[in-house]
């Protein structure tokens, strides 16, 4: 079971964290999750999920539909849809145990990830803040997710950040430039709409499935040009 790093960070766009996850999983892969402090907050505020960190449950990342908060945006997200925003919808009940998800706590430089030697198929950063694209630029590595971001780099690995901001000023952008000669993939969460959208989930689709597609990971959650 291939290992890909997922860190999610403090900018607006959860749902697009919490989708990749669902769908790597769905895929087969062991998705190694780290969640900054500001991540959790956005995500309370977006979707109606308490993550709590230091007691980290995948539940409170993947709730069932039935158990999520009424005023959940997530649950509206769901209802909204043609098709339950879940795993079920991408691959079938029987895959929903497919992939495995391990949690390492955003301070914890002992996790494996913090090393060159721990093998991935790549990092994604979803969403990425203009904060934590910065500190990867320069090389700070003040958490976990920073110091990732610097292996997969060393190492020549897939990394991917999914920048969530709008406009954007000098400075993130020299930062996006210095990160892209680094070997970076620089990915804004800015969805296409020649496949017909008809849903938010059907633009967080087309994000997540970007996301695979660079990573190398075969899926089918939404339509292609020429299709």
């Amino acid at each position: 079971m291939s290992n890909v790093v997922v860190a999610i960070t403090g900018a607006s766009g959860a749902i697009y964290a919490v989708r990749l996850v669902e769908v790597l999983m769905a895929a087969g892969r062991t998705v190694h999750l780290t969640i900054s402090s500001s991540a959790a907050h956005v995500m309370k505020h977006e979707l109606g999920l308490k993550i709590d960190l230091e007691n980290f449950d995948p539940n409170q990342l993947l709730p069932d539909h039935a158990s999520l908060p009424a005023d959940s945006t997530l649950k509206k997200m769901r209802h909204a849809s043609n098709e339950d925003f879940a795993l079920s919808s991408v691959l079938g009940d029987s895959d929903l145990q497919q992939g495995k998800l391990v949690y390492h706590h955003y301070q914890d430089f002992s996790a494996g990830i913090a090393s060159g030697s721990f093998l991935t198929e790549g990092m994604v950063i979803c969403p990425c803040s203009m904060g934590t694209l910065g500190s990867i630029a320069s090389g700070a590595c003040g958490n976990l997710i920073h110091r990732a971001a610097d292996v997969h780099l060393k190492e020549r690995r897939k990394l991917i950040l999914v920048a969530r901001e709008t406009p954007l000023g000098l400075i993130p952008l020299e930062n996006m430039v210095r990160l892209t000669q680094a070997g970076a993939t620089i990915m804004p969460a800015s969805p296409g709409f020649y496949h017909n959208p008809v849903t938010i989930h059907d633009l967080v689709d087309f994000i997540s499935g970007r996301v695979c597609d660079h990573l190398e990971i075969k899926h089918d959650i939404h339509q292609r040009w020429g299709n």
